[in-house]
């Protein structure tokens, strides 16, 4: 399926975190590697004009080969990530981030 840019298309996340937790690199029943992950985000913000402070944990995963490049970073790392936001699974409505692309910082 092609990336919509039109309105209801847009799905992209650009976040900086430091990695709070992470599990061990497991492998899809199809081989393909995954990688789970919690990152912890710090920031300030304007909100209405007004500075705010942010602060938000948000779960990660990462499919294929960047896990196997994901796979080095311990709790404590700090990293820039993008992806998007979905359903963990098809029967769950819990969101989490999944990543495509991080820098570490």
């Amino acid at each position: 399926m092609a990336e919509s840019n039109g309105p209801q298309g847009r799905n992209r996340v650009i976040l900086t975190g430091r990695v709070v937790a992470r599990d061990a690199l497991r492998h899809t029943p199809a081989g393909i590697p995954a990688l789970d992950l919690r990152l912890e985000h710090e920031s300030t913000q304007r909100e209405g004009q007004i500075p705010r402070s942010v602060k938000a944990t948000v779960d990660a995963v990462v499919i294929g080969e960047l896990a196997r490049s994901m796979d080095a970073l311990a709790p404590g790392d700090c990293v820039t990530v993008t992806g998007f936001l979905a359903n963990r699974s098809r029967r769950s409505t819990r969101v989490i981030l999944h990543i495509n692309e991080f820098e570490p910082e």
